[in-house]
C-alpha cells in the first residue's frame, strides 16, 4: 500500500486501552486480511473456526486458532455466546468481526462491551440506529442529509401504503426497512401491480427477516451506486475518506468497484463527502462505516440509501488511492486514540478498481457453484492485490459466501487499470469448478465499462447471459487437444511394458488415435497420430495440424499448434478436466466414455436438489395435497436462499431430506403422486 496521506502525531489520551490481542470473529479472506495487519502492529491474532474451515489458510495464518463449532453458521461463526467465551478463555483485548455475520449486530456489540471486551467496530446505538432503513432515513433528514422522497412510518396498513404511493409517483420502490442483499424489494410501474407487489414485499420481508414494515421510494431509472467511507473516533472527529464507485451489481450485489468514480467532479465530491461525514456525526460514529448514497445520472442529485457500520468488502479500493490501511485506523480508533488525519490530509493518488471473483454460473443467473479449487495460480502483474484465503485444494462449500478471491488493481491511470484487470483476468488459473472470471472479463472488454458509462442496471440491461458460456469450435478443440496431450504424456510416463512400441501403434497404419469429449451438449472429436520424431499430427476434418509437444506438468501443457505456442491449465478428476488460458477462457470437457452408458432414471414426480444445498425448512409433509406453485422445501446454497415450487397439483407420496441436511445436486428431495 502507497503512504500518500500525511499523518498527524497521535494526541495522548488517559483512557487509551492498548489492545495486544484480537480474537476474529470471521473467516477466510476477511480474516487473512485481518491477521495481516494485526502481524504488522505486532498484535496477536486468534482465529476461530468451524469443521468446514479445519483446513483454512487463514486458521494456518494465525498466531492460534480456536475450533467453536459445526460448519453451518448458527453453530459456530454466529454463536455469540461461544466466541465471546472464546475470547475471554484466550484473554483476548478485542474482537474484528470483520463483515457480514456478526459485524453489524447491535447486540453482539454491547455483549463485548458488558464484557469487558473491546468492539472493533462502531458503537452499539450507532449500529442499532441505521438497522432500519426507515428510523435511518429519519435521522438523516434531521441533519440535513438528502433522503429520497418516499414514505416510511408505523402505518403499514394497506390503504395507507396505496395512498402514499400514489403520491411518491411512478416508478417506486418498494424495500424491506430491515432488508439487505434485494430480498423485500420490489419494483412497482403502475398502480394495477401495486397491492400484489405489497403484498408479496411484505411477505418476502417476514420470511427472511421477521419484520414486514415497507418503505416507499422514488425509483431512480438510471442511478449509479456511490458510497463513501467514513471514519469517526471517540472524541467527536468525524471525515470520510472519498468514494467508492459500485455500480456494477448483479441481484443486488456488488461486483466492480472503483476509485475514483468516473462521474464526480472535485465540487460534487466535496458535496457527497460533506453530507457523508454529517452522517457520520448524526449517528456520533466512531469507527470505520460506509455512506451509501444513489446518484441520479439525469439531474445529478444524489440521494442517502444507508450507512454499513463495519469495514465493507470493498475497503481495499479505497486503500489502494489513499495508501492507509483501513484496518489499522480501525483498531486505533477502537483503543481510544484521536484520528490521526483530518479532513485537508486525505489526498487520492490514481486509480484503483476491484474484481470479485466467485464461485457461481453467470450463464445460469449466477447460480453459485460448489468444488474443489485444483489449481491456483495468480500472474505476476505490477500493482495487482489479491485478497483470498484460497490455495490449491481448498474447497468451496455450500455453506458460507461463494467468493472465491478480491483481485485489486492500482494503477496511475484509469484505463491502465482497467487494462491491467483485463490481463490478470486472462491469466488467473482458478480451476476446478465453475467461477465467473469469464463474465468479469467480458465487462472489462466492453467499451461502456471502460468509459465508465455505466448505471446499476448495466448488467440486467446490457449482459447477454446466456452467450456467456460460448466457446467457438478452435476453442473447444484448443482445450481438447491440451486435455489429450496432457493424457498422452501421463500414459507414457506410468507405461512400464513394451516401451519400445510407438504409442498408440495400430495394425492399420491408416486409423488414427481418437478420443471424445463433450463440451456441454456438444461432441468434440479429436483424432491425432503420434509421429516418429516425437511430433503429433491433430486431425480436424480435412485439415491436418502439427504439433509439438514442449512440457508437461502437473497442471498445464506447453505445445506448439502449427508453429504457435500456447500454455494451457488443467486441472482433473476422473473424466472431467478444467481448461483456462488466455486464448480460450475457462472451458470444462468431460471425457465421453468409450461404450455407452445407462442414463439414471428420472423419478416421476420427483423433486431434486438443483445444486449442493441444505434443506432449511420442508413446507409440506407426506399425503399432503398440493397444487401448482405451491413452495415444497426451502434449501440454502452459499447464503442463497431457493424455494423448490410444485410444478404439478398432485400429492406429496414420500420425502427423503430432513430439516437440517446437506445434500449434492441431484439429490432426490421429494416426489409427487
Amino acid at each position: 500500500m502507497r503512504n500518500f496521506a500525511k499523518l498527524l502525531p497521535q494526541r495522548i489520551e488517559m483512557k487509551i486501552r492498548p489492545i495486544h490481542s484480537i480474537l476474529i470473529a470471521n473467516r477466510g479472506e476477511i480474516a487473512s486480511r485481518i491477521i495481516r495487519t494485526c502481524r504488522k502492529m505486532g498484535i496477536k491474532s486468534i482465529a476461530v473456526f468451524s469443521d468446514a474451515d479445519s483446513d483454512g489458510l487463514f486458521v494456518r495464518e494465525a498466531d492460534i486458532a480456536v475450533h467453536i463449532g459445526e460448519s453451518s453458521p448458527s453453530l459456530s461463526y454466529l454463536d455469540q455466546n461461544k466466541i465471546i467465551q472464546v475470547a475471554k478463555q484466550q484473554g483476548a483485548d478485542a474482537i474484528h468481526p470483520g463483515y457480514g455475520f456478526l459485524s453489524e449486530n447491535a447486540g453482539f456489540a454491547q455483549s463485548c462491551e458488558d464484557e469487558g471486551i473491546i468492539f472493533i467496530g462502531p458503537n452499539p446505538k450507532a449500529i442499532e440506529a441505521m438497522g432500519s432503513k426507515s428510523r435511518a432515513k429519519a435521522l438523516m433528514r434531521e441533519h440535513d442529509v438528502p433522503v429520497i422522497p418516499g414514505y416510511q412510518g408505523d402505518d403499514q396498513s394497506l390503504a395507507t401504503l396505496i395512498d402514499a404511493a400514489k403520491k411518491v409517483g411512478f416508478p417506486l420502490l418498494l424495500k424491506a426497512t430491515a432488508g439487505g442483499g434485494g430480498k423485500g424489494m420490489r419494483i412497482v410501474h403502475k398502480v394495477s401491480e401495486l397491492e400484489k407487489s405489497i403484498a408479496a414485499a411484505k411477505r418476502e420481508s417476514l420470511s427472511a427477516f421477521g419484520d414486514d414494515e415497507l418503505i416507499i421510494e422514488r425509483y431512480i431509472a438510471k442511478g449509479r451506486h456511490i458510497e463513501f467511507q467514513i471514519f469517526g473516533d471517540k472524541h467527536g472527529n468525524a471525515l470520510h475518506i472519498l468514494e467508492r464507485e459500485c455500480s456494477i451489481q448483479r441481484r443486488y450485489q456488488k461486483v466492480l468497484e472503483e476509485s475514483p468514480s468516473p462521474v464526480l467532479d472535485e465540487a460534487l465530491r466535496e458535496q457527497m463527502g460533506e453530507a457523508a461525514v454529517k452522517a457520520a456525526k448524526a449517528l456520533s460514529y466512531d469507527n470505520a462505516g460506509t455512506v451509501e448514497f444513489i446518484f441520479d445520472d439525469t439531474s445529478q442529485d444524489f440521494f442517502f440509501l444507508e450507512v454499513n457500520t463495519r469495514l465493507q468488502v470493498e475497503h481495499p479500493v479505497t486503500e489502494e488511492v489513499t495508501g492507509l490501511d483501513l484496518v489499522q485506523l480501525q483498531i486505533e480508533v477502537a483503543e481510544g486514540r484521536a484520528l490521526s488525519l483530518q479532513q485537508v490530509d486525505i489526498k487520492s493518488k490514481g486509480y484503483a478498481i476491484e474484481a470479485r471473483l466467485y464461485a457461481e454460473d453467470a450463464s445460469n443467473d449466477f447460480l453459485p457453484a460448489t468444488g474443489v479449487v485444483r489449481h491456483w495460480e495468480v500472474p505476476e502483474v505490477e500493482g495487482l492485490r489479491v485478497e483470498t484465503a484460497v490455495q490449491s485444494g481448498s474447497e468451496i462449500s455450500i455453506h458460507y459466501d461463494p467468493m472465491i478471491a478480491k483481485l485489486i488493481v492500482w494503477d496511475s491511470t484509469r484505463s491502465g487499470a482497467h487494462r491491467k484487470m483485463a490481463y490478470t483476468l486472462r491469466h488467473l488459473k482458478c480451476l476446478g469448478l465453475t467461477t465467473n472470471q469469464d463474465f468479469l472479463l467480458h465487462l472489462f472488454e466492453q467499451v461502456d465499462i471502460n468509459a465508465g458509462n455505466y448505471d446499476t442496471h448495466y448488467i440486467q440491461n446490457k449482459v447477454m447471459l446466456d452467450e456467456l458460456g460460448i466457446k467457438t469450435t478452435a476453442q473447444q478443440q484448443l482445450a481438447g487437444i491440451a486435455v489429450t496431450l496432457h493424457n498422452w504424456q501421463e500414459r507414457e510416463s506410468q507405461r512400464k511394458l513394451l516401451r519400445s512400441v510407438p504409442s498408440g501403434w495400430r495394425n492399420s497404419p491408416y486409423a488414427p488415435q481418437q478420443v471424445s469429449y463433450l463440451f456441454g451438449d456438444e461432441e468434440i472429436l479429436i483424432q491425432y497420430r503420434a509421429q516418429d520424431d516425437g511430433s503429433f499430427e491433430f486431425l480436424q476434418a480435412e485439415n491436418a495440424h502439427q504439433v509439438e509437444l514442449i512440457d508437461v506438468d502437473a497442471h498445464s501443457v506447453t505445445f506448439r499448434l502449427d508453429g504457435i505456442q500456447y500454455n494451457i491449465g488443467i486441472a482433473s478428476k476422473n473424466n472431467e478436466y478444467y481448461t483456462h488460458s488466455p486464448e480460450i477462457g475457462n472451458l470444462r470437457l468431460l471425457e465421453k466414455p468409450r461404450f455407452p452408458q445407462k442414463e439414471a432414471e428420472k423419478v416421476k414426480g420427483g423433486y431434486e436438489a438443483p445444486m449442493p444445498s441444505q434443506i432449511i425448512k420442508v413446507l409440506v409433509e407426506a399425503g399432503q395435497a398440493v397444487k401448482t406453485g405451491d413452495g415444497l422445501m426451502v434449501i440454502s446454497s452459499m447464503k442463497m436462499e431457493n424455494t423448490i415450487e410444485a410444478d404439478m397439483d398432485g400429492v406429496v407420496e414420500e420425502i427423503y431430506a430432513a430439516e437440517g441436511q446437506n445434500v449434492e445436486a441431484g439429490f432426490l428431495l421429494l416426489k409427487l403422486k
